[in-house]
């Protein structure tokens, strides 16, 4: 088995590269020894931030990976963290600015480099269909494993058995879901409905359109190529879509630190790639079977997640809340596995169904 070290050989390299980039860009700003240093510091304080809000993103993922072919898994820990770190923590936020302020691409780097504040504010207003949309999606996502029928082992027991019995309803978490999102437009101001409104149903649309997308591709894989096999890319895409919605948060929360759009890069990215590392381990020593309920806490804290994205497009919530909370769920799971391998002589889930 590979050494916790063997793992973090590149996320601690990445780490280096971004200090020196984080110095540069800060003496490069403020031409002091101590803008630089303030520069490295926001830049570990938004590593932190990432990997608090991603850490169940890092375990959904190791779910889906243990299922994908080893090429597919390969290809999202390769592509997926190019895509990952430079797409959704640098290209993202360019593009809504683009979109917002209708000027090119490059026009946009440069808003980024000369006027931070401005930049932050147009990202500022992009903020409410962003919300919407990774709301409604990561909330599908949890959804969907609360209801699955195929489902046997409970965390919190009543609870999760009484949505299990509901998920018997054919399409009851999309229509739980819109009744949420429904909840949500009659208290917005009436200048944000449509936007709210037109934004989260592209969340929905979009988990359907990548759900039936992942099915097709399963039963076609069944017949021949493996090229985009059971597990493949209806995976990779699924894990994709997961990976950006949980980056909304993160991109948006950062701006409260700083506006400079290079540093926030770097420093998400140094935690994205962290959080890849712990994907990677998790899949590869199985912890998913030695710890009971650890993948119920990181639903537990999607859900949580996904009712604080629809809850920011009306109030101010700290970041520090969503991680703090996603946190503290993921603890709990871990801590209740322990206890349940300690009852039942077990490293793992066994027989017996979980009774919360």
């Amino acid at each position: 088995m590979r050494s916790t070290a063997s793992y973090l050989f590149w996320p601690v390299m990445v780490t280096v590269l971004g200090v020196v980039l984080a110095g540069f860009i800060g003496w490069e700003y403020s031409g002091t020894t101590a803008g630089a240093v303030s520069f490295l510091l926001i830049a570990g304080i938004l590593a932190v931030l990432e990997i608090s809000l991603s850490f169940d993103n890092a375990i959904v993922n190791a779910n889906k990976l243990k299922d994908m072919t080893p090429a597919w898994q390969r290809r999202f820990l390769t592509w997926g963290i190019l895509i990952a770190v430079f797409g959704m923590r640098l290209l993202f936020p360019l593009i809504i600015v683009v979109i917002a302020a209708k000027i090119g691409p490059w026009a946009a780097v440069r808003l980024a480099a000369t006027s931070p504040e401005e930049y932050a504010r147009i990202m500022g207003q992009a903020h409410l269909p962003i919300a919407a949309f990774g709301g409604a999606f990561l909330m599908l996502v949890a959804l969907s494993f609360f209801f699955d029928q195929s489902k046997e082992v409970h965390w919190i027991g009543r609870l999760e058995r009484a949505l299990r019995a509901l998920g018997s309803v054919r399409g009851m978490e999309i229509g739980f879901v819109l009744v949420i999102i429904l909840l949500f437009v009659g208290l917005l101001p009436v200048r944000d409905e449509k936007l709210f409104m037109f934004a989260a149903m592209w969340g929905v649309v979009t988990f359907l359109a990548v759900d039936a997308l992942g099915h097709v591709l399963d039963r076609w894989g069944g017949n021949a190529t493996g090229a985009v096999a059971q597990g493949g890319l209806g995976a990779f895409l699924y894990l994709e879509v997961l990976d950006a919605s949980f980056s909304f948060d993160g991109v948006i929360g950062a701006f409260a630190l700083t506006q400079n759009l290079f540093l926030i890069a770097i420093g998400l990215g140094i935690g994205a790639m962290y959080v890849r590392a712990m994907t990677v381990m998790l899949v590869e020593r199985g912890a998913l079977a030695q710890f009971r309920y650890l993948e119920h806490g990181a639903f537990w804290s999607i859900l949580i997640l996904s009712t604080i994205m629809f809850g920011q497009t009306m109030w101010r919530i700290p970041e520090a809340v969503t991680g703090l909370l996603g946190a503290g769920f993921i603890a709990t799971a871990f801590v209740s596995s322990l206890l349940w391998n300690r009852r039942h002589g077990s490293g793992g889930y066994g027989d017996a169904e979980g009774q919360g």
